[in-house]
């Protein structure tokens, strides 16, 4: 795996966020590589996810449609309805481009820390939850369960939260992302196998 220097990404990243952004990604990033620890996955791969996941989140959204544009990134129609979403994908570009991460595991993990999707990787999946449930949030349901299943059963904590999430999505479907059902569907595919008994009692 490449050598990182975590500080001179650190030094780069704080004049592309303002300061909310930049201390939720200190949240993120702690969280995650707290979290790589409990998963043995690479806490330099982790940190680095961590800390640039919302790398282009501070770029107005119509900047954010021009530079995928121009850059030859595919949008889709619910993206482009939804412009936000195009943080991850705008910064995994901007990740490779202006950050000069190299590694396609760290470049998927930020692509897909919004929307989750089927069968991700273990950086995904720390990435996605950490995000989450990384300190300073508190307005999402059943914080102190999903919070505890991120260091106990990784899966069941993403079933948890897309779970929540389609709830809170399905209040205004034009909000959805495919993407995003398509996750649960998998994850709740798994509860099901692993839980039976408590899915016949719905």
């Amino acid at each position: 795996m490449a050598q990182y220097d975590l500080w001179k990404i650190d030094k780069k990243l704080r004049k592309a966020i303002d300061t909310d952004r930049y201390h939720h990604t200190l949240g993120v990033m702690f969280t995650a590589a707290s979290m790589s620890m409990v998963w043995d996955e690479d806490l330099t791969r982790t940190r680095v996810a961590g800390l640039l996941h919302d790398c282009a989140k501070c770029i107005p959204n119509d900047k954010k449609i021009n530079m995928c544009k121009k850059n030859e990134i595919p949008v889709t129609s619910f993206e482009l309805a939804n412009p936000f979403l195009l943080h991850a994908k705008l910064g995994a570009y901007l990740a490779e481009k202006k950050y000069d991460i190299s590694d396609p595991e760290i470049l998927s993990a930020i692509t897909w820390h919004t929307t989750g999707k089927p069968d991700m990787t273990m950086l995904e999946k720390i990435i996605y939850i950490a995000d989450y449930i990384e300190p300073a949030r508190n307005k999402a349901p059943h914080l102190a369960l999903v919070r505890k299943l991120a260091f106990t059963d990784i899966d069941e904590c993403m079933y948890q939260i897309l779970k929540d999430s389609m709830e809170y999505l399905s209040s205004n479907p034009k909000a959805l992302d495919t993407t995003t059902a398509d996750a649960f569907l998998f994850y709740r595919k798994l509860h099901e196998e692993r839980y039976p008994a408590e899915e016949t009692e719905e």
